[in-house]
């Protein structure tokens, strides 16, 4: 969001907020077997950004594509608007794991070992998709983004909504996300002269 120059953009905790509230409700009309591990890995999910920070596929698209991947490099790069390549995303992946399995470490080191133990397996589930669980709450993480983005390019008409339009499809093949999703869409369809709260909008929904 920096870098589209949003003013006062949402922070770690209230993206946090908005994922455990939209996995809740759309985990409900799933029906998805295990929606208490699903709320707990939306909570965690992004608790490596204590210490590690949240990169993007901008930053992706600053990397230089060939070379060794190193720490120092990810941390000084400077971040690019556009598409990274295959080289670059999975260059930038071997750095953050790296970054983010010493921030686990550290988050959880001093918790009583049945906490440590439970919160590692749900990050290590969430960051590998090993469960349904741990896959509908990463694309629910993507759906959150891209509703995020849609609110700031109806406020401040800095976002390349159309590119972002394409590419939530090209992630996004849960049959409920989908079907919310077109939903959505369809309503903001209706309303392109107003801003809109998207969390309103999930209750909103759910009502129906």
């Amino acid at each position: 969001w920096m870098l589209h120059k949003i003013k006062d953009p949402e922070t770690t905790a209230e993206h946090i907020f908005h994922l455990a509230i939209f996995v809740w409700l759309l985990g409900k009309i799933k029906k998805i077997n295990n929606l208490e591990r699903a709320i707990k890995m939306a909570l965690i999910h992004d608790i490596c950004e204590v210490y590690v920070p949240d990169f993007t596929s901008f930053d992706a698209a600053g990397l230089k594509e060939k070379g060794r991947p190193t720490i120092k490099e990810l941390l000084t790069v400077r971040p690019k608007l556009g598409r990274p390549t295959t080289a670059q995303r999975i260059k930038m992946e071997k750095i953050k794991q790296k970054l983010e399995m010493r921030a686990i470490k550290k988050l959880t080191s001093d918790l009583p070992q049945d906490i440590k133990i439970e919160i590692n397996n749900l990050w290590l589930d969430y960051e590998k998709g090993l469960t349904a669980e741990a896959r509908f709450v990463k694309q629910a993480d993507r759906m959150i983004n891209f509703f995020q983005g849609m609110e700031y390019w109806k406020k401040y008409g800095k976002i390349q909504h159309l590119l972002w339009r394409r590419r939530i499809r090209e992630v996004i093949d849960d049959p409920v996300l989908l079907q919310f999703l077109e939903e959505f869409e369809n309503f903001t369809l209706l309303t392109t002269d107003i801003p809109y709260n998207y969390v309103r909008y999930i209750f909103n929904l759910y009502e129906k």
